[in-house]
C-alpha cells in the first residue's frame, strides 16, 4: 500500500485520535500509515500486535506555537520529520492536524516548492448545491496577497479540481463583493485582469453563495477573505444542525417529522461534516501535504490519509509544476 507519514503529536485531540484514524485507515485498506511522534506514548495506543512503524522523536509543536520559533528550534519535531520522510522519498505523503503556520513552514523549507509557485495556498473542499464538491483557496496561508498570486491560486485551483476531483473543465471564480467588473479593490481587479487571459475557463467575478450553489468550482480569493469565508460557513453549518436538534426536541410532531425523514437528516449531517472531507491540500509545495483541522477527530484523520494518497496516485505535483510552467511559457510568448 502507499506509505503516508502522519504526525502523530499534532492537533487538540492528538495523539488518540490521531492514532485511531491511522489504524482506521490500514484497517480499511486505504493506506500504510507512519506515525512520526513519542514512540513511548504511541506504543501504549496501538497495542502490541500493531503493524503500524513509528519514527521516534520525542519533540513536538504546540498548537500556538509562532511558526517563525518552531521552524529555528523544532526541526527534530514530529511534524518535520514527516516532511522530511517525505522529502527522502520514504513516504509519498505527509498528514498533520498540528499548528497550520508551522506546516506550511516546514512544508517549505523541507519540501520546497514547486518551480514558479510564488506562495503555496490551502486549499479547502466544500458541499455544493449539485452534490458535487467545490474549492477554496487561497483559504488561510497568505492573508497579503498579490494580483499574481490570485493568478496562480486560479492556476492550481484549476490543476486540483481537474485531477483530484475528476472535473474536465472546472470553473474558475474570482470572489468579490458583487458580479459587476465595476465591483471589487484594487487586488481584486488586478487579479481579474490577469485571470481572464490565463486561458482558464474563467467565469470572473463571483460572490460568497457562490462557494456552495454549485455555480463555479474553484473559488479564488486571498488568503484574508477565503478564511474568513471559510469560518462563515463553518459557523452557519453548525448553526444550522443546532437549530434543527433543539427544534426537533420542542415537540411530538417534530420527532415524527424527523423519523420520516432521518435518511434526508443523516445525509445532510454527513454532507456537512468537516470530517467526511479530511484536511486542507497544501498547494504548491514539493509533495503531497495534507493539513488538518486542530479539532479532526478519528474520522478526518482516516480520510486526510486517503486524501494524501489521491493527491500522490493522481500526481496532482506534477500536473502543477505543468500549468505554472506552461503558464510562464505563454506569458513569455506573449511578451516576444
Amino acid at each position: 500500500m502507499v506509505r503516508i507519514a502522519v504526525d502523530a503529536m499534532g492537533g487538540d485531540y492528538a495523539p488518540h485520535a490521531v492514532v485511531r484514524g491511522a489504524l482506521a485507515a490500514l484497517r480499511e485498506g486505504i493506506a500504510e500509515p507512519v506515525l512520526v511522534g513519542d514512540e513511548h506514548v504511541l506504543r501504549p495506543l496501538l497495542g502490541e500486535d500493531s503493524k503500524i512503524e513509528i519514527v521516534h522523536t520525542a519533540v513536538s509543536v504546540e498548537m500556538h506555537e509562532v511558526a517563525s520559533s518552531a521552524l529555528r528550534k523544532k526541526r527534530d519535531s514530529s511534524m518535520n520529520r514527516a516532511f522530511a520522510l517525505h522529502k527522502a522519498g520514504e513516504v509519498e505523503g505527509v498528514v498533520t492536524a498540528g499548528n497550520s503556520g508551522a506546516a506550511m513552514a516546514f512544508a517549505i523549507f523541507t519540501l520546497g516548492r514547486v518551480q514558479g509557485v510564488e506562495r503555496p495556498a490551502f486549499l479547502t473542499l466544500h458541499p455544493n448545491a449539485r452534490g458535487e464538491l467545490s474549492v477554496l483557496l487561497d483559504a488561510g496561508a497568505n492573508v497579503d496577497c498579490k494580483p499574481g498570486h490570485l493568478l496562480q491560486f486560479g492556476i492550481m485551483g484549476h490543476v486540483y479540481t481537474k485531477y483530484a476531483l475528476g472535473i474536465e473543465s472546472p470553473k474558475v471564480g474570482l470572489l468579490s463583493n458583487g458580479e459587476e467588473e465595476t465591483k471589487g479593490n484594487e487586488l481584486t481587479k488586478e487579479a481579474h485582469a490577469l485571470l481572464k487571459n490565463a486561458r482558464l475557463n474563467y467565469v470572473g467575478y463571483v460572490e460568497g453563495t457562490d462557494m456552495h450553489n454549485g455555480s463555479t468550482d474553484v473559488v479564488v480569493s486571498d488568503g484574508f477573505v477565503g478564511n474568513v469565508a471559510l469560518k462563515i460557513s463553518e459557523g452557519v453549518a453548525d448553526a444550522i444542525t443546532t437549530f434543527l436538534k433543539e427544534r426537533i426536541k420542542k415537540s411530538f410532531r417534530n420527532k415524527l417529522g424527523y423519523l420520516l425523514l432521518a435518511d434526508v437528516f443523516k445525509e445532510l449531517a454527513r454532507t456537512v461534516d468537516y470530517s467526511e472531507y479530511g484536511g486542507a491540500p497544501l498547494l504548491g509545495c514539493e509533495g503531497a501535504a495534507i493539513i488538518c483541522h486542530g479539532k479532526s477527530n478519528e474520522k478526518a484523520i482516516k480520510n486526510a490519509i486517503g486524501q494524501a494518497k489521491e493527491f500522490a496516485r493522481t500526481k496532482v505535483r506534477q500536473h502543477l509544476a505543468e500549468a505554472i510552467q506552461e503558464y510562464m511559457d505563454y506569458v513569455k510568448t506573449k511578451e516576444s
